[in-house]
């Protein structure tokens, strides 16, 4: 056996004694720093009650578990697995639903184990529309009690599509500590405490997000030890960032050049993966010119989402077909959107007393993507005589500003859970319209498919439940509420040598799962 001359007899001889064997010197210590590159200016909010920006989704999902989660790797429903519960069962009915927890489940940063109040607190939490932006999705939870420390029952007021769906780690699922949040007050959402495999050690405003490895965590403490989430919101950087070896993975770009410039580069990986985030232009029928139902018409004519999906790149997008994503559990293809038509959106607008064309303003965001976005809409729209006005801000703040109602046509990319419900409920309910005390995202102030959203809810014969869906779908888009854009997945890049764990098929975070498998492979 070859020895390194820089061991010397006595280093062998104590190895022999000591009952240890020697080995080679390895070339390189085992690296367990991770370096991320991400397509955002800051931190938002990591209260995950309140995380909506796809940054903010992607980090709430180290920090935090949930009862149940998403397999790693998917977002297929069929596979959701035990999380801090380890067993459930349900009533006949399905209205009565016991959950057994985890035992010995420990909170970062030394604050205890999690118990049953704190599911108890975080449900009720994410249930209340002034303490969560995903409350909407709670409205069926009648009661949810602590039967013992580690025994957690909720009952519900009428069946819904998928109880299971709304406990899992993604959006108002997360369970946070009661004691935490009430103490921190305001201040968690920057100083998040959860039980996931990573924990928040810092924040430096617009450069980075530090994480350190939760070593309590109960699956196992992480293999990655430290990561930071740097703050990268220019294309440019963060190709630069990853070409340096600066960054080990970085969010990728929704373009067929970067695909091309990106998969040539030696030690590259590509990422692609679901859920395919729908994009739709949402029109605000009570602000004018767009009460006038020929001008939103108008407007869904210019638009030629083949071509935008063409110009993104088809290898991760593709023309949208109705609107809620063609993933979901109800999706109507052949909805009744109106074709490409140039010619009829301009003789829509003399029509509507635009003889001349008219113009808008839009706040948009300097997220890449949105931005490629926005900028091609404006590029169709100006062929038929309408003049947007883009007026670009940093990706946080745009988030806040389309949510006080300043936008009389508002862009928006979204994935949420695989159930028609959900997506129908958040973007087209009455009570999801901005300026309402349970505002979700309804920018168009959509109120034309209230009856069969509720209906569906309740309806427990499925072919009629799928119908009611589908019936709203129609009814929404013959109101042009919105457009219809592009469905895109979403690109991560990385060096071969990073392994996430598992397989990257999917990931409901919008961004790649840390877990305690994530590692360097050697």
């Amino acid at each position: 056996m070859f020895i390194p001359k820089s061991i010397g007899g006595r280093a062998l001889a104590a190895a022999f004694l000591l009952g240890t064997a020697l080995t080679p010197l390895q070339a390189h210590a085992e690296k367990t720093k991770l370096s991320l590159g991400a397509a955002s200016a800051d931190v938002g909010k990591l209260d995950p009650h309140f995380a909506t920006s796809t940054s903010d989704r992607t980090l709430v999902a180290w920090i935090f578990s949930s009862l149940v989660r998403f397999a790693p790797g998917t977002t297929d429903p069929s596979k959701i697995e035990p999380d801090l519960a380890k067993s459930w069962e349900a009533s006949a009915d399905k209205l009565v639903w016991t959950f057994k927890l985890r035992p010995g489940v420990k909170w970062q940063k030394g604050n205890g184990e999690v118990t049953a109040d704190d599911v108890v607190y975080s449900l009720t939490k994410s249930a209340d529309p002034k303490r969560s932006a995903f409350a909407g999705d709670y409205a069926a939870i009648e009661k949810v009690e602590a039967l013992d420390p580690l025994t957690v029952r909720i009952t519900l007021k009428q069946q819904i599509p998928s109880l299971l769906g709304i406990l899992t780690n993604y959006s108002g699922g997360f369970i946070v500590p009661k004691a935490a949040v009430e103490k921190l007050g305001a201040d968690f959402s920057r100083n998040p405490v959860g039980s996931g495999p990573f924990a928040l050690s810092r924040i430096e405003p617009g450069q980075a997000a530090h994480f350190v490895a939760h070593e309590d965590y109960f699956r196992g403490a992480p293999k990655i030890k430290e990561v930071a989430y740097r703050f990268l919101n220019s294309n440019s950087a963060r190709d630069l960032a990853f070409a340096a070896g600066e960054v080990d993975a970085a969010t990728g770009l929704a373009e067929r050049q970067w695909l091309a410039r990106t998969q040539a580069t030696k030690g590259a990986v590509v990422d692609i993966f679901d859920p395919a985030e729908l994009t739709l232009l949402h029109i605000d029928a009570s602000k004018k010119p767009f009460d006038d139902i020929r001008v939103r018409q108008a407007v869904a004519h210019a638009i030629n989402r083949n071509q935008i999906s063409q110009f993104r790149g088809d290898a991760f997008t593709r023309a949208a077909g109705s609107v809620i994503p063609s993933n979901n559990l109800g999706y109507l293809a052949g909805s009744g959107m109106l074709p490409h038509d140039p010619q009829r959106a301009k003789a829509l607008l003399a029509e509507a007393g635009y003889p001349n064309g008219l113009k808008i303003k839009m706040i948009t965001s300097q997220m890449p993507s949105y931005e490629t976005m926005a900028q091609l809409q404006q590029a169709q729209l100006q062929d038929v005589g309408i003049t947007l006005e883009l007026q670009p801000v940093e990706h946080a703040t745009w988030h806040q500003m389309i949510r006080k109602d300043l936008n009389a046509m508002t862009t928006y990319g979204a994935a949420r859970f695989p159930v028609a419900d959900i997506y129908l409920t958040q973007f087209f309910h009455s009570k999801s319209a901005i300026g309402q005390p349970s505002a979700v995202t309804n920018f168009s102030h959509c109120t034309v498919a209230d009856k069969e959203i509720e209906a569906a809810r309740t309806e427990t014969d499925s072919a009629k439940q799928l119908e009611f869906w589908k019936e709203a779908q129609r009814k929404i888009i013959a109101q042009v509420c919105a457009v219809p854009l592009t469905e895109t997945a979403q690109v991560w890049v990385r060096r071969a040598g990073l392994d996430w764990g598992y397989e990257l098929k999917g990931s409901m975070s919008l961004g790649p799962l840390l877990t305690e498998l994530t590692h360097f492979k050697d």
